[in-house]
């Protein structure tokens, strides 16, 4: 009953922040601007949305191709077939639970292709601590790239004096986490340490397969395709079409963190995506309606997916 309950907050929860955000988003709208969001509606080129999405499939390929390797390492084969169908599942599967895709993932092919499902989950884990490393890289890039305005954003909205206080606490934080994790003998901490053991083995072990360039060159074609889908969109809008590739990258982090951290961005990606390209001269309307036709292509692209992939699954695996 106490699992059941926690599963049901897990999902009800995001839905609810998601369904807020929604409401204080469009709250502050005032009815001349509902319509004008309309008329962005209206008038978007969707022939660039076609082209957005169509980098973001490339993207999905790539990542359920790239997986082989990563199996192939530790002497399991897994047809590429099962791999993209356990990926749009996986996708799907986050959209309701997050991080239960990759759960399915890993479940899909110990079903089909008798991979371990201790291996497999690995395997996916190895795969999100480069992906996370990649993306920390972008943070870092965008934060270099747009420094003076982030800097002049973070100052309207934050006093000095408070901008002091956390910087001062965050570094304070950081020497004492550091301090824990290489000098405490807590049980609860040596436990973390031999899980960061683990993790920073598995990146490595990326350096150490036999493929290693195939899988970094699928990589670096998930994450260019990402991008691609970000950068291609912005020309759906007339306002947003000019902004910068720095401002693009930059908006495109914010977005990513978004969709991380609720159930697919829903509410949290169109609200975070106009704030920032506010900062960029773009009227707020006309970037909550970017965000929006944005976020409901890539969810519609991945609910068509995960829905075709758990039809097609069992008819290409007949003898399973």
């Amino acid at each position: 009953m106490k699992e059941k309950f926690k599963k049901i907050i897990s999902i009800v929860l995001p839905l609810l922040l998601g369904v807020f955000l929604v409401y204080y988003a469009y709250n502050k709208f005032t009815p001349e601007q509902l319509e004008e969001m309309k008329g962005y509606f209206k008038n978007a080129n969707y022939n660039y949305i076609l082209i957005s999405t169509f980098f973001s499939l490339v993207s999905l390929i790539a990542r359920g191709y790239r997986w082989r390797y990563s199996l192939e390492h530790m002497g399991y084969f897994s047809a590429f077939k099962t791999n993209l169908s356990a990926v749009c599942i996986g996708y799907l599967m986050n959209l309701t639970i997050p991080r239960s895709g990759e759960v399915s993932r890993a479940l899909i092919v110990k079903k089909y292709n008798a991979v371990p499902f201790d291996k497999a989950f690995g395997s996916i884990i190895a795969e999100r601590v480069i992906d996370l490393v990649i993306l920390l890289s972008l943070m870092l890039t965008a934060l270099l790239l747009q420094f003076d305005n982030l800097k002049t954003f973070l100052i309207q909205k934050i006093p000095i004096q408070k901008l002091t206080v956390i910087g001062i606490s965050g570094v304070t934080i950081l020497i004492v986490i550091t301090l824990l994790f290489l000098y405490s003998k807590w049980k609860p901490i040596l436990i973390i340490k031999e899980k960061v053991s683990g993790l920073i083995e598995g990146v490595l072990s990326v350096f150490q397969m036999p493929n290693k360039w195939a899988f970094l060159f699928y990589t670096a074609v998930i994450w260019i395709g990402y991008v691609l889908t970000f950068y291609f969109a912005i020309f759906a809008i007339k306002e947003t079409s000019a902004i910068s590739f720095g401002v693009v990258v930059t908006a495109f982090v914010v977005g990513s963190l978004a969709i991380s951290f609720t159930n697919g961005g829903f509410g949290a990606f169109p609200l975070l995506i106009s704030e920032i390209l506010l900062l960029y001269s773009v009227p707020e309307t006309a970037g909550t309606t970017f965000g929006w036709i944005l976020w409901a292509s890539q969810t519609g692209l991945i609910i068509i997916m995960g829905l075709l992939a758990f039809l097609l699954l069992p008819l290409l695996h007949r003898n399973k």
